[in-house]
């Protein structure tokens, strides 16, 4: 019996489960394709925003991935599907190599409890007629645990570990009293309550001063290592997935264009597209300040309407003509474990 259906039928239990298996992948996206109806006027259909359009990659258990692009590629409609808020169009997520795709009631909420996830909006996460101590409460009486002093020794332990201290002087607060630096760590205390196997961090730092980003970045960092956990890293910023991220997914109109290491992709971009959002990230050379980058012309394309061929080509300066257009471009491999999806590559 697989983990997900032993501890949905425990009762009372939070999934803990083990932390490998015979693969030792975790989480396995297949072909994933996400499409939301467009209707006219609220009657008729439309057509389809084809957010997330044939996805595949594997994470491994103890493993931080980045998936990065600019807004509007399809990552949080990715990072929804992984969390079960939207179901797939087509396509199929295994974790621990069961299909999310047939669980309902129980077993959901099984899965969901190994699953943390740190929102981008902090403020905005947290209930803000709560106090601390309640909204670290909740999850863990939706998720069975009965006992009080099991409850307020968890929320104690995750508090400590996000450097909330003295515990006891920020329980009774309410968020509109901390800082945004103090309500991300709330956040993601409350994603580490339950023992989770994966974090999913939808741009955790992105609404942060920037003296307080590092801090966050590191403290994730220090949790994935010391709870062995495996971590999904949503952002635009190439800047700080180097700090963070084993391996990065690069997206692109709601496909991956780009995968590999991240030290290779930092040193030999491959595809043109993460050339470009190279080149848009943060210098922080102050004699850099008034270089003029060169970056794509245009505006990401419609994905009601998506382009044919390789969906960047028609912002791409080094597309090859009648064929960019035409055909969408297979993986390529031109360096070991370092994949792109361009016909440069043929």
């Amino acid at each position: 019996m697989n983990t997900i259906t032993e501890t949905a039928q425990t009762e009372g239990a939070v999934v803990t489960g083990t932390r490998g298996n015979g693969d030792n992948v975790l989480l396995s996206v297949q072909d994933l394709r996400v499409w939301f109806e467009l209707r006219r006027f609220g009657f008729g259909h439309a057509g389809y925003v084809h957010a997330v359009d044939g996805v595949n990659f594997d994470l491994h258990y103890s493993e931080t991935i980045a998936i990065v692009g600019e807004s509007g590629c399809g990552k949080s409609s990715l990072m929804k599907t992984i969390l079960a808020l939207h179901r797939p169009t087509k396509g199929d997520i295994l974790f621990e190599g069961q299909s999310l795709n047939v669980l309902r009631g129980r077993e959901m909420q099984a899965y969901r409890s190994q699953v943390g996830y740190v929102q981008q909006d902090p403020y905005g996460a947290l209930a803000p007629f709560m106090s601390i101590q309640r909204i670290l409460e909740e999850p863990q009486i939706i998720n069975g645990i009965k006992n009080k002093a099991e409850r307020y020794d968890r929320l104690r332990r995750a508090m400590e570990e996000v450097k909330m201290s003295p515990v006891d002087d920020f329980l009774p607060k309410f968020p509109h009293m901390l800082s945004g630096g103090q309500q991300q760590r709330v956040v993601i205390a409350r994603a580490m309550l339950l023992d989770p196997k994966l974090i999913v961090a939808d741009e955790p730092v992105s609404m942060l001063d920037a003296s307080v980003r590092v801090e966050i970045l590191k403290l994730l960092r220090g949790l994935q290592e010391a709870h062995d956990l495996a971590v999904i890293y949503i952002t635009h910023d190439l800047s700080t997935v180097r700090y963070f991220s084993e391996r990065v997914f690069v997206m692109y109109a709601g496909k991956i264009v780009e995968n590999s290491p991240i030290n290779d992709l930092i040193r030999n971009p491959l595809h043109p597209y993460t050339d470009a959002l190279l080149a848009a990230t943060s210098d922080p050379d102050a004699n850099n300040a008034t270089r003029f980058r060169d970056v794509p012309p245009g505006e990401p394309p419609s994905l009601v309407n998506p382009p044919s061929g390789c969906r960047f080509h028609p912002r791409c300066a080094r597309r090859i003509e009648g064929l960019c257009e035409v055909e969408e471009p297979p993986y390529f491999e031109p360096e070991p474990k370092h994949f792109v999806a361009c016909w440069l590559y043929r």
